[in-house]
């Protein structure tokens, strides 16, 4: 089942930002993933926020009846910046299949060295669908405290990305 996750990563993501050789488990840019929340039914792909005017990336219809889970991951590039890319997968007879991919241009546009993502909870459960993880970044790479940034998905695949606010 990991090989299965692992080869339907590396076929969603762009191929120039993945160089792996075939004995690499991962690309060596693949910095973070974190696999939280679920989703069931949801009727869309990723979508976002009501105030939000930026593209979702692949819109694909999830045919009734189906469940899966959210994916974020985190993708060094040349200058030491990072991508972070978000995912919906179906859980599948046949393994884990991706609904849709969307880079989230709001970190991009930040140019941010991530430090971290962190699922909301580290047991796996869930008690409602949706998604909360935490993003720890550096807009410096000399700053010595990352700043903390929240992804949110609620029950209806609307999706909220803000500096989290403790």
């Amino acid at each position: 089942m990991f090989r299965a996750l692992l080869i339907v990563l590396c076929l969603t993501l762009p191929a120039s930002g993945l160089s792996a050789q075939e004995n690499d488990l991962l690309p060596p840019n693949v910095i973070f993933v974190t696999s939280t929340g679920f989703w069931e039914e949801s009727g869309g792909a990723l979508q976002r926020d009501a105030d939000s005017n930026q593209d979702a990336g692949e819109k694909s219809a999830i045919p009734g009846g189906q469940r899966g889970y959210y994916k974020l991951i985190a993708l060094r590039q040349s200058d030491g910046t990072a991508q972070i890319h978000l995912q919906q997968i179906a859980s599948s007879p046949t393994g884990p299949e991706v609904v849709s991919s969307a880079e989230l241009e709001e970190f991009t546009a930040l140019k941010p060295y991530v430090t971290d993502i962190r699922p909301e909870t580290s047991t796996g459960i869930t008690p409602q669908p949706g998604m909360f993880a935490t993003v720890y970044l550096k807009t410096d790479p000399g700053a010595t405290e990352p700043e903390s940034w929240t992804v949110l998905i609620d029950e209806l695949g609307d999706i909220k990305i803000e500096r989290a606010t403790n």
